[in-house]
């Protein structure tokens, strides 16, 4: 295997220093050079050519985010971040992993303890699965996700925007259209009546730009052909965003589409404050949205009654992923309807607090609901539960008949805790739910032992990502290997693939 040279990125010399000499304990890895923030950590990209960056969250200038999102940009290189365990540097690490971060390590903090040898170690393991990879071929990364306007704006902003669901705004928007095109019909308003109205129109909201539309600064562009050639898998193409703007953004959108939301119930607070509530503004991680004026005398559709998730089921779907994982269940989940008729266990390998930002994550993103599991909580269609970092997550049933997740933490399973085999071996037994398992992208063979029991115990569908998307090709291989698997499909196609499978045993 060739030397591959790595660029240290991080803001305190004494890090530099450690890391350095981590790197240098292995002959694989070669310390090309080092950089003290992110806008050094860009420039060194594009004139050193490194193959492998250990990139640091927060640094002065140019922080890690900014970045990586500049190299994916400029020169696609594999990158590993180093995270603090912190609110903060949880959701930033998910972030990264969406943008285009093979993969993340913990960064020594004097408040969770963690020792320097034990994180050397982990990145030394983490750099080897790079480099195992990029011996097997190509390191393939999929296009960032698309970050929305609200994420972008500055800090001051964001934080005193009040917290309001993305299907609550498309609720908000399609009334506002309506008052609009009463506005507009004859006969004429009075001027009370009108009044009101020019209020309204004021305190519309701006319009949603599409989350398929790419900027052109999340197109990066490939590199040259070199041992650690990067290449990007581009997503099927959609419609352009000039297509049909007819309907306003929540009319425009299919139902199965919107995430369910339960009205407040009658005299609580929440109810009370509906009547007053002005036009809402989007959360962090949400676009700001807004409907396009109404046609003079147009009549707008009523909104049809939201799909509810529902603890009676009879199909139940279970994915298992790791290296690479972030950013194939966002392609996935968010690909996933709002009336999809089965709960969805995910399985990531993760380690404890950074599963809860994975699922806040994801759940601002997609149709269905999306939150790390408890211990006990019955499953409902619709609803995708991650397995929280540090425990596996179980399907059992309880006295009543009814599906509920079991965490136990009775130690890890082939070094995995969560484990996807865990996972896939509580799903045997369970003839009477059509039973669907998914393997992506991961290093290592978690998950295929699991998916192999399944399918011989009668599951209806196993599906493994095919090698031209997995970032690693790893567990998905082992799942082949074995014959565990009845659909081997790319990443794209697996939540359409989903939908028809459990569609056509719907009964």
């Amino acid at each position: 295997m060739t030397e591959l040279k790595v660029l240290i990125v991080d803001d305190s010399p004494f890090m530099r220093k450690v890391f350095s000499d981590v790197v240098d304990m292995d002959s694989a890895f070669q310390v090309l050079a080092t950089a003290c923030d992110g806008e050094e950590a860009v420039k060194m990209t594009i004139e050193l050519m490194p193959d492998i960056i250990t990139m640091d969250l927060e640094m002065p200038r140019m922080n890690g985010i900014e970045a990586l999102q500049k190299i994916m940009e400029t020169r696609p290189t594999p990158v590993i971040m180093l995270s603090a365990v912190t609110d903060n540097g949880t959701r930033d690490t998910i972030r990264a992993l969406q943008f285009g971060a093979i993969d993340f390590i913990r960064k020594p903090d004097g408040a969770v303890k963690l020792d320097i040898r034990q994180v050397g170690e982990q990145l030394l393991e983490k750099l080897r699965i790079v480099a195992e990879t990029i011996d097997k071929g190509p390191l393939r990364l999929l296009p960032a996700v698309v970050e929305k306007a609200a994420e972008k704006a500055p800090p001051s902003l964001a934080s005193s925007a009040p917290l309001v669901s993305p299907v609550r705004q498309s609720v908000e928007e399609a009334k506002e259209a309506e008052r609009m095109a009463a506005a507009t019909a004859e006969p004429p308003l009075d001027k009370q009546s009108a009044g009101k109205a020019a209020s309204a129109a004021m305190e519309q909201p701006v319009k949603e730009k599409p989350a398929s539309a790419l900027s052109e600064t999340d197109k990066a562009p490939r590199l040259p052909r070199r041992e650690t050639e990067v290449r990007r898998n581009e997503p099927p193409a959609r419609p352009s965003a000039s297509a049909s703007r007819k309907l306003p953004p929540a009319l425009d959108r299919p139902d199965s589409l919107r995430k369910p939301v339960k009205p407040p119930v009658a005299g609580s607070p929440a109810a009370s404050a509906k009547k007053d509530a002005k036009p809402p503004v989007r959360q962090p991680g949400v676009a700001i949205a807004a409907s396009p004026p109404a046609a003079s005398a147009a009549v707008v559709p009523p909104i049809s009654a939201e799909p509810k998730p529902t603890t009676s089921f009879t199909q139940i779907v279970a994915i298992g992923t790791s290296t690479g994982g972030p950013r194939a269940l966002h392609e996935v989940l968010t690909g996933i309807p709002a009336d999809f008729p089965a709960p969805i266990l995910v399985v990531q390998h993760m380690p404890p607090k950074f599963t809860h930002s994975l699922a806040q994550r994801l759940d601002s993103f997609c149709s269905i609901h999306v939150r790390e599991a408890t211990d006990g909580e019955q499953l409902e269609t619709a609803t995708a539960y991650i397995a929280p970092g540090g425990k596996h997550m179980s399907l059992t049933k309880d006295a009543f008949g009814k599906y509920r997740v079991k965490l136990t933490n009775e130690g890890p399973r082939s070094g995995h805790m969560p484990s996807v085999d865990v996972l896939f071996e509580s799903l045997i037994g369970h003839r009477q739910l059509k039973r669907y398992a998914v393997l992506m992208t991961g290093m290592g063979s978690d998950g295929a032992k699991g998916m192999k029991a399944l399918l011989d115990d009668g599951a209806q569908t196993t599906i493994a990502e095919a090698e031209q998307t997995c970032v690693v090709y790893g567990m998905p291989r082992s799942a082949v290997e074995l014959g565990a698997t009845t659909h081997q499909v790319p990443l794209q196609s697996i939540a359409p693939l989903l939908v028809q499978e459990l569609k056509s045993r719907k009964t």
